[in-house]
């Protein structure tokens, strides 16, 4: 088989089982509402669950930062790309989140890929949920770990595997809120499990931090636990993009001498750094309480009005409010009768899910209104009937 025949065939696979992924131009993706051409759609896509990337604040800091520092790094950080800008924004994180250092990474894929592929060893073990996030089960599986994976959020069968002889450490690894269900991890039960094994416990926290917790400061926040690594990411509830990993002085130290990903990329742009220090600063106040609040009312809402449609929900009490389908082909129809009714929402199917559990992924977010949860919940009447 020639390499053009190999993409092909791979190509034909996925369009054969409606599992094709293809990209939408969009003049706005991230507000209350989608422009697509000449439409409008009421926007239950987005990750900005606080809405502050269009926050006037950041905005201004973001301008201003640039003003200041220029459009980029010019370089790693470990070459000419480390700012004040930078090192205050990780100072603030670090002390606000309770941990000795911060490390800035230019997403939360290349921050989950460092730190697992510069933690672990061949003698090794990594155990994973089975539902986590791409970037921890690749980055696990492309490891020389032993890569093991329990059942979604089963504490009991985390322990059990971690009672099984391993000759080097093992490394726990979860996410805060899951991505594609919107459910919450049971946080002290698996830092519980880990302890007992002197293992460490790696928290992806991307659609928590901000959005659950005492002043937004994430899942791990609201449930009073501390794991021994801590990813957030700054692309969904902060409304920018980056993440960052929290951790002790000295594993601070570690990756930023063996993390490749921090090593040979160029940092991100300072101007960048200042806009999420004000982002921060939003999450922080009055404002984001208020932005908060008014998420979980809509989240309530939702909740009781898809209650008595025949339609699958998960136990999320997140912005995350997932609808199971099934059939790939069925959440594409859905979908699409969806934006014919001016409603904006896509369609999940494998590989990003497990087969037979395509849905609808919807996110609210505080820039809604009520009447736009009420336009969804019609419109989601209408498209199951």
């Amino acid at each position: 088989m020639t390499w053009q025949q190999r993409i092909d065939a791979a190509l034909d696979a996925r369009r054969a089982a409606d599992a094709l992924r293809v990209r939408t131009t969009v003049a706005n993706g991230a507000g209350r509402f989608l422009t697509r051409g000449q439409q409008r759609y009421a926007n239950f896509s987005s990750n900005d669950y606080l809405g502050l990337s269009q926050h006037p604040d950041v905005v201004r800091a973001w301008q201003q930062g640039a003003e200041q520092y220029g459009v980029g790094s010019g370089g790693s950080g470990h070459v000419s790309g480390y700012t004040t800008a930078h090192q205050a924004l990780e100072d603030h994180l670090a002390g606000w989140l309770g941990y000795d250092r911060a490390l800035l990474f230019i997403s939360g894929f290349a921050a989950n890929q460092a730190l697992i592929a510069a933690l672990t060893g061949k003698d090794d073990r990594i155990v994973a949920d089975r539902l986590s996030h791409a970037s921890l089960l690749e980055a696990a599986s492309h490891s020389p770990a032993q890569l093991r994976r329990f059942a979604h959020n089963d504490a009991a069968q985390l322990a059990a595997l971690l009672d099984k002889p391993c000759e080097g450490q093992q490394l726990v690894v979860t996410e805060g809120i899951f991505s594609m269900d919107g459910d919450s991890a049971p946080l002290g039960e698996l830092h519980a499990a880990a302890q007992r094994k002197a293992s460490w416990l790696l928290v992806d926290d991307a659609h928590g931090i901000g959005v659950t917790g005492p002043e937004g400061r994430g899942t791990t926040a609201s449930l009073g636990v501390k794991p021994e690594l801590l990813v957030v990411t700054f692309g969904k509830g902060v409304g920018v993009s980056g993440a960052a990993v929290l951790c002790s002085a000295s594993v601070a130290d570690y990756l930023l001498q063996f993390a490749r990903h921090l090593i040979y990329s160029t940092s991100m742009p300072p101007a960048q750094a200042v806009a999420l220090l004000a982002a921060f600063n939003v999450i922080r106040s009055d404002d984001g309480d208020a932005r908060r609040q008014r998420l979980a009312s809509l989240i309530g809402q939702f909740r009781a009005g898809v209650s008595g449609l025949p339609l699958q929900i998960t136990a999320s009490q997140s912005a995350i409010q997932p609808l199971i389908v099934g059939e790939n082909d069925r959440a594409l129809q859905m979908a699409n009768t969806l934006r014919q009714q001016g409603i904006w929402v896509t369609a999940i199917r494998p590989p990003t899910v497990p087969v037979g559990t395509a849905r609808l992924r919807l996110t609210l977010t505080a820039a809604h209104q009520p009447a736009d949860i009420t336009a969804l919940l019609e419109a989601l009447h209408a498209a199951s009937e």
